[in-house]
């Protein structure tokens, strides 16, 4: 199955986490990893480790005859010059999730795995989490992987190996991984996001689908675009779960117990006060998690174990502190609209702070429809200004702060890290001081924060930070 790479050069494109999981499989198969990546820096320390290294540069003009393979890492585009020039030369070109799948159908590190797959545009990580946790209730060996941080080759390699793999995957592993054939995969919904890599949204539902291919396929149908989206699966039986009353197929809620009508005429799964975190999108996650699980003829009484055991991480709404009646509320992991909605209609008086990268994500509707419920907007980020643009619109009469590009100057040398926390600090302040006793000044920056922070959990511990440096004298200064 993978013996065509026995003695063959292999590229790895992209030096991070997945690239570096895939150099021991890649030996251990037989074939020699060649390591490219864009940044001089990376290149040095694979070069370290004594791997082969090739720039950039060198390989789109390379004899491409070499390599009986490209590993890319997910958030390399299809049209990047050194995938393009690959795929040109006839050279296969695989995610390191499409990889995993063959060294797991191979048995390269043991028996074949059952593969959970979970996927969405929200609420992947927390379903994840509860999959994982609904399973180890079960006394199932078992591992979260994949997009939630351990690498799947990383959890494959692991010794005893996991029975079922918990699969978080985003829509970037997706559409690099056609071959995968999950026992039972989930599109928790789709909105935008990531319009910028995909092309556009279609592009983008077409990747979440891949997830649709296995035993069991599950769509959220609470959400339209997932709900369609079992009119395309080619899972041999797909199932839905809604918040509300199942229908003969689906899981629902009935008189505040998760119900499944899908895998049995009706048996109870847990109570909708088990749930953390609380509120619709966790019921949601809970639905989908418990979905996958019965698929695999998990018993209802380890369904609530495990969601009752399962606690929300961190940057997740998680609360941060109370300052003079204020609580502050970190949602770092609201990385587009949609997820910062959900984080907003949970309170009914909102300080926002948002702002960061929309990747071609529309922010209209989302103004429009939590105007009502905002005090006030501290903007942060390069796309603050179209975020300023649709509050002038829809919210005018709501005060706008924008801490844009140029903010952090007189700062000097300082490094990048130190500057983002800088005006981390002076949102949060501002924050706080439109803030009154009751409000909640909310972290929910409904966009990407690669453009400041070194990713979400940065941007969450710099908000919580500069929380923690609060007196109650900050709070309601402004008003």
């Amino acid at each position: 199955m993978l013996e065509f790479l026995r003695g063959r050069d292999v590229l790895v494109a992209g030096w991070g986490v997945s690239g570096r999981s895939l150099v021991e499989p890649l030996r251990d198969i037989g074939a020699r990893p060649v390591v490219t990546d864009g940044g001089a820096a990376a290149l040095a320390e694979a070069s370290a480790l004594g791997l082969d290294i090739a720039t950039c540069a060198e390989l789109e003009s390379a004899d491409w005859s070499r390599f009986a393979l490209v590993i890319t890492s997910p958030g390399w585009r299809p049209d990047s010059p050194v995938l393009a020039a690959a795929v040109a030369e006839g050279t296969p070109v695989w995610g390191d999730v499409e990889f995993a799948w063959w060294v797991d159908q191979a048995r390269i590190y043991g028996p074949v795995r059952k593969w959970l797959v979970i996927t969405g545009t929200n609420g992947k990580t927390t379903t994840t989490q509860m999959t994982h946790a609904i399973l180890r209730a079960a006394g199932i060996p078992s591992v979260a992987c994949g997009n939630i941080g351990l690498p799947i080759l990383d959890a494959l390699r692991r010794n005893p190996g996991p029975q079922v793999l918990a699969v978080e995957l985003s829509s970037f592993q997706l559409h690099w991984a056609p071959s995968v054939r999950p026992e039972a995969g989930v599109v928790l919904n789709v909105a935008e996001d990531h319009l910028d890599w995909h092309g556009g949204l279609d592009a983008y539902a077409a990747a979440k689908a891949r997830a649709l291919v296995g035993r069991v396929g599950v769509v959220g149908l609470d959400d339209p675009v997932a709900a369609s989206l079992a009119r395309r699966s080619k899972a041999r039986r797909t199932v839905g779960f809604r918040i509300g009353v199942p229908a003969d197929g689906e899981l629902g809620v009935v008189d505040g117990k998760l119900l499944d009508r899908a895998f049995t005429k009706a048996a109870i799964l847990a109570e909708v006060g088990d749930i953390s975190p609380p509120g619709p999108a966790g019921v949601a996650d809970a639905l989908a998690a418990a979905a996958l699980t019965r698929a695999i003829d998990v018993a209802p009484q380890f369904i609530r174990e495990g969601l009752i055991e399962h606690k929300v991480g961190p940057h997740r709404s998680a609360f941060v502190r109370e300052v003079a009646g204020v609580d502050f509320i970190d949602d770092s992991k609201a990385t587009n609209p949609h997820a910062a909605r959900t984080a907003i209609l949970a309170h009914p008086q909102v300080v926002w702070v948002a702002g960061g990268q929309l990747k071609g994500a529309q922010i209209e509707d989302l103004v429009e429809e939590v105007a009502d419920r905002l005090v006030a907007v501290v903007l942060i980020g390069a796309d603050a200004p179209v975020f300023a643009a649709a509050l002038a619109r829809h919210a005018p009469d709501v005060p706008v702060i924008e801490l844009i590009a140029g903010d952090d100057a007189g700062m000097g040398d300082a490094s990048i890290t130190d500057k983002a926390d800088a005006v981390m600090a002076r949102a949060v302040r501002a924050a706080a001081g439109f803030a009154s006793r009751g409000d909640t000044v909310l972290l929910a920056p409904a966009a990407a924060s690669l453009d400041m922070f070194a990713d979400y959990t940065h941007r969450g511990r710099s908000f919580a930070a500069a929380v923690h440096a609060l007196e109650d004298g900050d709070v309601g200064r402004q008003l």
